[in-house]
């Protein structure tokens, strides 16, 4: 289900119309999660630490409305949900994108997550589906604990949709952190909304 919003009494009207014009209108904000709980609690469900944080991640992308705005022909359409395109990579360490339909039972949406793993690590080459346009794009690059990230990105291709990345697994004493990358749309996305984004994720993976 989606819905168009109305620019004419949005508050950010000025600030949709503004960064709709930039070339490159993405911005991108890096912080450290704490997630020692997250991969305790990941571990006691038995459930992979990778399927834990992002079924984490898309349940607080649902919960904050601006990440569900996408622009569609310079209209700004909601969605009720939101599901989820992650990188997978092969034994050959190439990758495809995937497509994971989000589920709030998140023993189901596992389910998901090793079936469609399973199908990208069989099947060659990088598009491997159709993609609705109500996801958010999702990547770990477990190899480096970077402090900044850039996306590569086809300027001519109409492009709205908000990228989440996380980094390496680090010990910290006996916390356990994860360095995140959240780029989003800024006609879309203030400052304001990443930090709602992180502050709801922060308290998903704690609680």
């Amino acid at each position: 289900m989606k819905r168009e919003l109305d620019i004419s009494n949005w508050n950010r009207k000025e600030h949709f119309e503004f960064f709709s014009q930039f070339d490159e209108p993405f911005f991108s904000i890096n912080c450290t999660i704490d997630v020692t709980f997250a991969y305790d609690k990941a571990t006691e469900l038995q459930i992979p630490f990778f399927t834990y944080y992002l079924h984490k991640s898309l349940e607080a992308v649902n919960l904050i409305e601006n990440f569900k705005y996408r622009i569609k022909d310079e209209k700004v359409i909601i969605y009720d949900i939101i599901h989820v395109s992650s990188t997978i990579i092969r034994e050959d360490k190439t990758f495809g994108f995937s497509f994971m339909k989000y589920d709030d039972n998140i023993f189901e949406f596992n389910r998901t997550v090793q079936k469609e793993i399973t199908r990208i690590q069989n099947t060659s080459g990088l598009l491997t589906t159709s993609y609705p346009e109500n996801i958010i794009h999702f990547s770990t690059i477990p190899w480096i604990n970077f402090t900044g990230l850039t996306h590569a990105r086809n300027y001519k291709h109409p492009d709205s949709c908000p990228k989440i990345s996380f980094g390496k697994l680090i010990n910290k004493g006996h916390k356990k952190k994860m360095n995140i990358s959240v780029a989003a749309h800024h006609a879309l996305v203030d400052g304001y909304h990443i930090g709602l984004f992180i502050e709801k994720l922060q308290e998903l993976l704690t609680t």
